[in-house]
């Protein structure tokens, strides 16, 4: 079964947006997990405008499942990281402007730069993952950075599918087979939702983990975080 992991960004931009602590991200983090989905992701940037460091620093007790701490490796993020030790970090190349994450790394060109920072990471027992773009040379030179996973950035297949084109789904695929191959582990996330996450699961082999956030706390407000996540678990079966 592929994995569930639950980005709690959202939870934290409601919280922001009056102050105060309302929705509660811990009691939601614990929450998510009670309903069996089987990790918590989180996204800080240096604005913290949603979860903030702090709040890093305070699920590393609730989360009992797995951690996936998605950032640019920046030095605050960096030295958050190694306190912490999460299960999982994910290298996103965020620009400080994004509105969200909205591209892969090129991992040709920062090969050096990627696999200096994975090393560290890994020396502290926790385990790497790349956000990519879903082309082939990115995957081998993900290889060559010594990561333990790559994260498909699945933006350009969930819009394509939207758009009834189900073709959109080869080129993850193929580079699931091919990390597979390599070695690496195989993550996705960006814009999956119950209206397309059977179909990417049935089509991408080797799919070990979705982190999904956006689109699930949005399902989530017409029905319900428990039934959402039981139904994405259903999916992912």
């Amino acid at each position: 079964m592929t994995k569930l992991s639950v980005n709690i960004n959202k939870i934290a931009t409601l919280r922001n947006a009056r102050g105060g602590n309302v929705p509660d991200v811990l009691q939601v983090a614990k929450d998510v997990q009670t309903f069996e989905a089987q990790g918590v992701t989180i996204h800080p940037r240096p604005d913290e405008r949603h979860i903030r460091y702090q709040d890093a620093y305070d699920l590393k007790s609730i989360v009992t499942t797995e951690y996936n701490i998605e950032g640019n490796p920046i030095k605050k993020f960096m030295d958050m990281v190694l306190q912490i030790k999460p299960t999982q970090v994910t290298l996103v190349p965020d620009a400080v402007d994004a509105i969200t994450s909205n591209a892969g790394w090129d991992t040709v060109k920062h090969k050096d730069y990627l696999a200096e920072i994975i090393s560290e990471f890994k020396n502290n027992g926790i385990r790497t993952s790349i956000f990519v773009d879903p082309t082939l040379d990115m995957i081998e030179g993900a290889a060559k950075t010594g990561t333990d996973r790559i994260e498909l950035y699945t933006e350009a297949f969930a819009e394509a599918f939207e758009n009834g084109d189900k073709d959109s789904v080869k080129p993850y695929a193929d580079c699931a087979i091919l990390a597979h191959k390599l070695g690496l582990g195989v993550n996705a996330g960006h814009d999956l939702s119950l209206k397309n996450i059977e179909f990417f699961k049935e089509n991408v082999p080797h799919l070990q983990e979705v982190s999904i956030g956006h689109a699930l706390i949005c399902e989530a407000i017409y029905q319900g975080l428990e039934p959402v996540i039981k139904q994405y678990l259903e999916k992912l079966k």
